[in-house]
């Protein structure tokens, strides 16, 4: 498998785009830059890798949605999940306005790609943002980059009641989550130092890798399930990174506590576990 995503994500968040108080920052609590890369990232690896996929992309049978809002079914509260991928509406999107491409999105968020993975887009056939019908897959981004103990709640919170709307609509869909979550012993957050003067800039210290291993069990809380019927994700990946905040560039961690190649939450293991369902339960359209 070609497997680049989690690469494409740290690579372009190294150069700082957030611009809260006025500063550049590779994460920015108030921004959904990081969101938005993790799941374009995702849907190349699956285009990349599954030619059920990108013959469905061809044929024109499937189109993505950004932020896509959905409704709970048992709360009737809306929610907009970061990435969605659905069948084709009949209505024509292009009245309406142009559609974004996978490839015009990649310019727009400056996502940063190898000359060899530009030339692997390039060959692609061209993906499109569209108006939906039936949700396929549905992609919900999360990072937990600092004052782990404090987020981790809210994390839990937002990641259960995603797979329980997605699940709503359609039982048959794939609800996915991703997680990225910082190792980093110190940590500048936007948020307390927005409009400060950099050489005043108040570090976050982190006691890792325990926070780390702290939002490893949040995680391992989410229900999974393994066939429709069931409540539960039926894919969830996580990258830990190591990321300042300062400037520098941004690293994937690969050692322990991350997940180790062949655990379930290992990105490698995530994509596979998206194609594989996708191409089981949708490759009749």
């Amino acid at each position: 498998m070609a497997i680049s995503g989690d690469d494409i994500l740290v690579r372009t968040i190294s150069t700082p785009t957030g611009r809260a108080g006025g500063h550049a920052w590779s994460y920015d609590s108030r921004s959904d830059h990081h969101s938005k890369v993790a799941c374009w990232g995702i849907v190349f690896d699956l285009m990349r890798n599954s030619e059920t996929i990108r013959r469905h992309v061809a044929d024109g049978k499937i189109v993505f949605g950004i932020n896509h809002p959905f409704r709970d079914f048992r709360t009737n509260k809306p929610k907009k999940l970061d990435l969605v991928i659905r069948r084709s509406a009949l209505q024509d999107w292009q009245k309406s306005r142009k559609p974004h491409t996978l490839a015009a999105l990649a310019k727009k968020h400056d996502v940063a790609l190898t000359k060899a993975e530009t030339a692997e887009l390039e060959a692609l056939p061209e993906f499109k943002e569209g108006l939906v019908g039936s949700v396929l897959v549905a992609l919900e981004a999360k990072a937990c980059m600092t004052e782990h103990q404090k987020a981790q709640p809210r994390l839990y919170d937002e990641l259960n009641s995603s797979h329980r709307i997605v699940h709503g609509e359609n039982d048959q869909a794939i609800a996915a989550g991703f997680v990225m979550v910082n190792i980093a012993k110190r940590f500048i957050s936007s948020d307390r130092n927005s409009g400060r003067n950099p050489r005043d800039y108040e570090w976050n210290e982190h006691p890792q890798p325990r926070f780390v291993g702290i939002t490893m069990k949040t995680v391992d809380q989410l229900p999974r399930r393994m066939r429709p019927g069931e409540d539960g994700y039926d894919a969830l990946g996580v990258v830990v990174v190591n990321c300042l905040n300062d400037g520098s560039r941004v690293k994937i961690h690969k050692a322990v506590p991350a997940p180790q190649a062949g655990e379930v939450y290992h990105y490698a293991a995530f994509v596979a576990r998206l194609r594989g369902f996708y191409e089981s339960r949708f490759g009749h359209l």
